[in-house]
C-alpha cells in the first residue's frame, strides 16, 4: 500500500525552527518528485518546496527561500523540510506529496499541523 506519513509538526514561537519528515513506502521513491504543500486556515493549497528524489535538485516558492530547506535521505525513502525563522503566516497543515510525470499520478500524506504563535 502506498503511504506517505508526515511527522514533526507542533507549536513553535515566531522566529523558531521546526523540521518535518515524510516517510514514503509502497512506490519507487526515485521515480517521484517530492513536494511539501500547505494549507493555512481559510486558504487554499499552497505549494512550498519540491525535490527531485533522484538528482536532489530543489525548488522553492519565493516567500520561503532562505528560510526553508527541503532535503531527502534516499536510503530511508524520507523527505525533510527544515523550517527556520518561522512566522505566524507559516501556520498551516503541511502535506507531503509524491508526483510522477511518467505515470501522471500523485500521492498525498495525511498532513501535520504546524502552529507558529507566541
Amino acid at each position: 500500500e502506498v503511504q506517505l506519513v508526515e511527522s514533526g509538526g507542533g507549536l513553535v514561537q515566531p522566529g523558531g525552527s521546526l523540521t518535518l519528515s515524510c516517510s514514503a513506502s509502497g512506490f519507487t521513491f526515485s521515480n517521484y518528485v517530492m513536494s511539501w504543500v500547505r494549507q493555512a486556515p481559510g486558504k487554499g493549497l499552497e505549494w512550498v518546496a519540491a525535490i527531485n528524489s533522484r538528482s536532489g535538485t530543489t525548488s522553492y516558492v519565493d516567500f520561503v527561500k532562505g528560510r526553508f530547506t527541503i532535503s531527502r535521505n534516499s536510503a530511508k525513502d524520507t523527505v525533510y523540510l527544515q523550517m527556520n525563522s518561522l512566522k505566524s503566516e507559516d501556520t498551516a497543515v503541511y502535506y507531503c506529496n509524491a508526483f510522477s510525470a511518467a505515470t501522471v499520478r500523485d500521492y498525498w500524506g495525511q498532513g501535520t499541523q504546524v502552529t507558529v504563535s507566541s
